[in-house]
Parts: structure tokens; C-alpha cells; sequence
């Protein structure tokens, strides 16, 4: 394997460039030749959430022309690899040639720290980053993907990181796409349970594999006054 194919996702793209670069920059140390199609900027996991079947099949339609089998496709998100994996068989079960296309796909797709651990056997990538981390499972990593073990395996094998105990670390931090935007003060209570989790922990950093998730623990945090940042698996590993 020499070559891969990086979905920045558009999170990543619109709020998280640096997750990207770093994850890009990741998997080049380790021998990589790293394309970006920049013609497919979306799975299409929000609208279908939403309900928004016809929607979502048209981005799912673009993201499948974009990307074809036979290549890996890391995807630093668990929450949009899950949609890819999970979800696109029932969006596309009435669209026979994109459910063909979809199901050749899917075994070349691979959550971004899965991909380092169990495809390619990696858990030191050589970085340093010394400080104190704890570090949030994102839901749909953990309950769609069973993404458990490749995160902290990583985050243990970087030099002079303290890896703190998350307390409670599966519950959702409350931001689940629209969820956060219909159902307000229950995303709120969520957070706030999270970010106090956070700060129990004694870290100095709080790290994750989705950009939905650093985007609701990183607000409420900045909200609160909290010193504790929220930073991407990739960005930690990127260090050096």
C-alpha cells in the first residue's frame, strides 16, 4: 500500500483545517503518497438525519463518484465514516447502481485511527506532545464503528503524554448534528455534565475523532472560562 485517499470532511474543511493538514500530514510520515478529492465535500449525514432522504442521496451520489474502490479511504471522523459504512446501505436501498457502488466501497473505508492500528499495524507515529490529555469516545466511533481500543493506543505511544481518565467518558456530550440546534437546553445539560467530566479529569487537553464533538466540548468550554482545549487525535499525533 502506497497511496490513500483523505475525505476531509466538511466539518473538517469549514472548521477544522488543521485536523485535516494534520491527519494529511500524519499518514505522508508514514510513507503515504495522501490524495484529497476536493469535488466531494460531504457524506450527506446531516440531512439525513434530518429526514432529508433525497438530499443526502444526491450528496452520497457525489461523495460515490468521487470515490471508488480500490484505494483506502481514511476518514478522520467517526460519526461521517459511520454514515458511509452504517447508514449509506439504507439511504441507497432503493438506488440499486449506488447501493452496488456503495457496498464495493465500503470495505476500503476506514475511521482514521482504525485505519493506523489495524490496517497498517501503527501505534507510534513518532510524536511527542507534552502535556496532560484525556480523551472523549465520540458516539458514533464507539457505538456504530466499535472504534474502542486504536484512539488510546495512539494517544499512549506519544511521547510525554499524560493520558487522563475521562470520568463517564461514553456518555454523549449533547451536540448529535441537529440535535444540539432542535433540542437546545437538553444539548446544554449534556454539555455542561461533559465539561465538568473534563475538568475532573486534570487535563489540559481534551482530544477526540470528530469535529462535531471538539466543536461542542471546545465551545462550552471556552464558554465556561475552562483553560482545557479541544484538539483533533490527528493534531496530537502531527506533533513532533
Amino acid at each position: 500500500m502506497n497511496e490513500v485517499t483523505l475525505f476531509a470532511t466538511c466539518l473538517g474543511e469549514e472548521f477544522f483545517p488543521g485536523a485535516i493538514a494534520a491527519a494529511r500530514a500524519v499518514l505522508s510520515r508514514l510513507g503515504l503518497e495522501v490524495i484529497v478529492r476536493r469535488e466531494a465535500f460531504c457524506c450527506g449525514q446531516a440531512a439525513f438525519n434530518e429526514g432529508m432522504r433525497r438530499e443526502a442521496c444526491e450528496l452520497a451520489t457525489r461523495f460515490l463518484a468521487a470515490h471508488k474502490a480500490g484505494t483506502p479511504l481514511v476518514v478522520p471522523s467517526g460519526s461521517c465514516a459511520s454514515m458511509i459504512k452504517v447508514f449509506y446501505p439504507d439511504l441507497l436501498a432503493g438506488e440499486p447502481t449506488l447501493l452496488e457502488a456503495a457496498r464495493a466501497l465500503i470495505p476500503w473505508v476506514h475511521e482514521f485511527s482504525e485505519f493506523l492500528v489495524d490496517v497498517l499495524g501503527v501505534a507510534d507515529v513518532g510524536a511527542s506532545f507534552p502535556h496532560a490529555v484525556t480523551y472523549h469516545p465520540s458516539c458514533h466511533l464507539l457505538r456504530e464503528l466499535q472504534v474502542v481500543d486504536a484512539p488510546r493506543k495512539l494517544l499512549q505511544n506519544v511521547r510525554g503524554l499524560r493520558l487522563c481518565e475521562l470520568p463517564r467518558s461514553t456518555e454523549c456530550c449533547g451536540f448529535g448534528g441537529l440535535f444540539s440546534v432542535k433540542f437546545p437546553d437538553i444539548s446544554a445539560a449534556m454539555l455542561a455534565d461533559k465539561c465538568r467530566c473534563i475538568e475532573q479529569s486534570g487535563a489540559e487537553f481534551v482530544v477526540a475523532n470528530d469535529g462535531g464533538c471538539l466543536m461542542q466540548m471546545g465551545g462550552g468550554l471556552h464558554r465556561a472560562g475552562s483553560r482545557v482545549r479541544a484538539r483533533h487525535l490527528a493534531e496530537i499525533l502531527a506533533r513532533r
